[in-house]
């Protein structure tokens, strides 16, 4: 996917109160710096922030921390924060191979993958979010009972990432190949921008949510 670099995004976010800018001194103070002892949720390829801020706004017991790589992709979720501040909810702008520099070990409750960038070529196996490298990170700072869950219309994708939790430890809790034809899994279904765009198109969503064996 190729994106557009907007004029001064990176500015915008460096001077936002709703970006956290030191993120390697929050390892461990999480619910210190949210003020609360709620579950931490957190959203890796957060996009332009739709499905975190919604979960935010619907979830208030929970506290949120999106993450995304890319500043123009991040200022529209900042833009939505200064239309109206959600205090459960903070936003990064890091890449995910830093993740376990970010959070303790079982610090974080839950964590959402949704139309994550699928690295199509081979060589770049170890990069796709939901491959094995990153449950091993994944492993590190989700605590015992946490969950993942991974949401894309990428049927290899999808096919890859089912296939990496039996060597990476991980075990399904539920795997669907038809998320929107299930009218029990789509109670309480929070969309991306990406879900709206591919589910208008006919194209099935494809879902899972996994656990660590232990």
């Amino acid at each position: 996917m190729r994106l557009r670099n907007i004029t001064g995004s990176r500015e915008a976010i460096a001077a936002s109160r709703h970006v956290v800018h030191e993120e390697l001194s929050c390892r461990g103070r999480w619910q210190e710096i949210f003020g609360n002892g709620n579950p931490i949720h957190i959203e890796i390829g957060m996009g332009k922030g739709k499905f975190i801020y919604t979960m935010a706004r619907l979830h208030p017991e929970n506290n949120y921390v999106g993450i995304e790589k890319y500043s123009s992709v991040l200022l529209r979720a900042v833009q939505k924060m200064e239309e109206e501040e959600l205090p459960n909810l903070k936003l990064i702008r890091m890449d995910a191979e830093e993740i376990a520099e970010v959070f303790a070990p079982g610090e974080v409750d839950r964590i959402y993958l949704n139309f994550s960038d699928p690295w199509p070529k081979d060589r770049h196996a170890k990069r796709r979010l939901p491959s094995r490298q990153f449950l091993e990170r994944y492993d590190v700072i989700l605590n015992p009972r946490g969950q993942l869950e991974f949401k894309t219309d990428n049927r290899e994708l999808f096919d890859f990432a089912v296939e990496e939790l039996e060597p990476a430890g991980w075990q399904a809790k539920l795997i669907t190949y038809d998320l929107h034809g299930d009218a029990a899994l789509m109670e309480g279904n929070v969309m991306t921008e990406y879900e709206e765009k591919f589910s208008a198109m006919g194209n099935p969503i494809y879902k899972y949510i996994i656990y660590r064996e232990k």
